[in-house]
């Protein structure tokens, strides 16, 4: 199965790519805004260009370890990369000013939900703090909802909730 994104609201789309051939092109109307749109099925030029499709859980591009967002039926698995400082965690929405969007179709995620603040420990090693947004629902972490102004250390695999979403955090392989 394959997912085509909608150019207009940004709704995903899901078709079987097996029944068709290699440069046949196909005409999608979005069920949300019914937008038309086409695709052409084949290899695109730019593959080789993009990175890995089906990223590890241990996605680490900048040194700082990366969050993995577990499959529900809101949304397909998903694995983000944190980078130092600040890391705005939330819904996906186009023109969001998310830096980690989640794609998602949970209600009960705020466009901000969480921050995971990532530094340098006294000791060199890296710190994960983690604290609510703040959002509608909260955010928890083992089963405990974080208050309004606390802050969290997590460490890997430290698995915390946001809405009905579960996601892990995976440490930098230097912190191993």
């Amino acid at each position: 199965m394959k997912r085509v994104r909608c150019p207009k609201c940004d709704n995903f789309i899901t078709f079987d790519e097996t029944k068709y051939q290699a440069g046949q092109s196909l005409v999608f109307e979005c069920p949300n805004c019914h937008k038309q749109f086409g695709i052409r099925i084949g290899v695109s030029r730019l593959r080789d260009r993009q990175k890995d499709e089906t990223p590890d859980e241990q996605a680490n591009e900048l040194g700082c370890g990366s969050i993995v967002v577990i499959e529900n039926v809101f949304h397909y698995k998903q694995v983000l990369p944190l980078h130092m400082g600040d890391n705005s965690i939330g819904r996906y929405m186009k023109g969001s000013k998310t830096m980690l969007g989640i794609e998602t179709n949970d209600p009960s995620m705020d466009m901000l939900h969480c921050v995971i603040n990532v530094s340098r420990a006294k000791n060199g090693s890296l710190k994960y703090v983690l604290r609510d947004g703040p959002s509608y629902t909260g955010t928890f972490v083992d089963n405990e909802i974080l208050g309004d102004k606390e802050r969290r250390v997590i460490t890997d695999g430290s698995l915390f909730t946001i809405g009905a979403t579960s996601i892990i955090l995976r440490t930098s392989a230097e912190e191993e």
